[in-house]
């Protein structure tokens, strides 16, 4: 069973949790809130599959301390989703350090991004360690007839596992263009 490491797994990427599991991964899932982590757990077909990781990403020491905890117990991660706010500015780069001193093999990071990022500013901001495969997903907006709203949560966790499935360098959930349509 791979190991596979979902930030923000609770929410919006529920549903990619959900289908990582069923690919057989072992999948460890960094929330804050337990509530929505027992919630997510208790909707898996393998709860047992699933590894809550209850750390603010922010809290960098702790963050680092339960990278390395879940790795000696579930293995190398081969699989990283990271939606990860701007308020954790560190938390990218702490993962990715702790996962690469810790693996023998290639893993890929799927780094999902907001509509207004410049993507190219991103992953000049990202430190792409060795033996990674850095994936940037772009979350855009939905235009229906003469509206446009932003994506629902099963529209992104789609959007993510399509992004997984084809393992493209980048991957735009929804539209971003025209800009001046946003919602």
């Amino acid at each position: 069973m791979e190991h596979a490491l979902v930030i923000g797994g609770t929410g919006m990427l529920s549903g990619a949790t959900h289908w990582l599991v069923q690919q057989n991964y072992r999948v460890s899932v960094i929330a804050r809130n337990w509530g929505r982590m027992k919630r997510l757990i208790d909707q898996s077909e393998k709860p047992s599959a699933i590894t809550p990781v209850l750390v603010d990403y922010c809290n960098e020491t702790d963050l680092r301390s339960e990278i390395k905890r879940i790795i000696h117990e579930n293995g190398e991660i081969k699989l990283v989703v990271a939606w990860i706010h701007s308020i954790g500015k560190n938390a990218l780069p702490i993962i990715a350090e702790v996962i690469s001193k810790n693996s023998k093999n290639k893993w890929r990071l799927f780094h999902v991004l907001g509509s207004s990022i410049d993507l190219k500013k991103a992953v000049r901001d990202v430190d792409i360690p060795p033996g990674c495969r850095y994936r940037q997903i772009q979350l855009g907006f939905v235009i229906e007839n003469d509206h446009s709203r932003w994506l629902n949560h099963k529209e992104i966790s789609h959007g993510i596992i399509d992004c997984i499935q084809k393992d493209a360098p980048l991957h735009i959930i929804g539209t971003v263009e025209p800009w001046n349509l946003r919602p």
